[in-house]
């Protein structure tokens, strides 16, 4: 790509795109990402075939050259764009001119029957850099920032590269007594509906045929928490969901089941305790404790990394707002 040419006068800036990319996959079908472009950007965008100029105030021309460079880097990896990851990648560029988002929205984590998983923000692309580099892990933020889903697509690859021989995935089952007893079944059929979200996110990254096998035979374990007790997880991929709903005790009992040659994960919005009789929530104390400690990451998100309907993320941050303003305990979203 050339990006700037010669003699140009302040204030102007002009890109070609290579003849090996369609400018429709930059700008859109029916020009749907150049809209998206012109909405989000101060400078004025015009197209002429190949050629991109880009006309305004230093700083605006400057915000949208990156943009655009960042945008025909994807395309040129052969990854589709859409909508929302030109607004991701406008976003990232406006908020830290040093990141390259070309670089969060390429980074593959597991692929299964043609999808591929991979981080759309930059503080999922952190957190999960931190899996990697991180003997535990604690990723907490609101509902949709895809905390869960990315420690079980992490898990998942760490079992199909060999690099762990199961995987465990927990949940605290914190109404698994009395209010589920009128419920018919076993103690099982009643925990079932809580741990039903982990066997969602299994089916959409392991064949469906293959994951009744591999929960059979051990190799993928779904199991309250309260199951974990007095065990020490060797050579596992543990990730814990809804921490945010552990006791301090239970936080501690499960970190201390950490083996040999395995990995934790921990997940939770510490805005959703669900702990009766205002008991303290483990995963809010535990950082005050581990903060510091070597091989320990946390990873904070934000509702700017929520990936679901884009109107979550408003949603939540207007929860917040809300809470901030009139000074009330947050508690209750998912």
């Amino acid at each position: 790509m050339q990006p700037t040419e010669a003699g140009e006068p302040d204030g102007v800036r002009t890109i070609a795109v290579p003849a090996s990319i369609d400018m429709v996959t930059v700008l859109g079908p029916r020009d749907e990402f150049l809209r998206v472009l012109e909405s989000r950007l101060d400078a004025e965008i015009m197209v002429r075939g190949n050629r991109i100029t880009l006309t305004g105030g230093a700083s605006d021309v400057e915000l949208a050259w990156r943009v655009f460079t960042e945008l025909i880097t994807v395309a040129r990896t052969g990854q589709g764009l859409t909508s929302e990851s030109v607004e991701r990648v406008i976003a990232m560029e406006s908020a830290d001119p040093g990141v390259r988002p070309s670089e969060v929205l390429t980074q593959n984590i597991l692929s299964n029957r043609g999808r591929t998983i991979r981080p759309k923000t930059l503080n999922q692309k952190r957190y999960v850099d931190a899996i990697d580099r991180h003997t535990v892990t604690f990723g907490v933020g609101p509902a949709g920032t895809g905390k869960t889903y990315l420690a079980m697509a992490k898990a998942v690859h760490a079992l199909q590269s060999k690099q762990v021989n199961r995987i465990i995935l927990t949940r605290p089952a914190i109404e698994a007594g009395e209010r589920l007893g009128f419920l018919p079944g076993t103690l099982a059929d009643k925990i079932d509906p809580y741990l039903r979200p982990l066997y969602d996110a299994l089916h959409d990254m392991i064949d469906p045929e293959r994951v009744p096998k591999l929960l059979t035979s051990g190799v993928i374990e779904v199991a309250p928490l309260a199951y974990m007790r007095g065990r020490t997880l060797n050579d596992a991929f543990i990730v814990l969901d809804e921490a945010q709903n552990t006791s301090p005790e239970q936080m501690k009992m499960f970190l201390t089941r950490l083996g040999f040659g395995s990995k934790i994960v921990v997940t939770g919005d510490v805005t959703q305790v669900d702990l009766p009789g205002g008991k303290p929530s483990g995963l809010r104390q535990v950082q005050g404790i581990l903060d510091g400690l070597d091989d320990i990451a946390f990873c904070q998100l934000t509702s700017h990394d929520v990936v679901r309907h884009r109107l979550v993320g408003r949603i939540v941050a207007a929860y917040d707002r809300y809470d901030i303003t009139h000074q009330r305990p947050t508690g209750g979203r998912r």
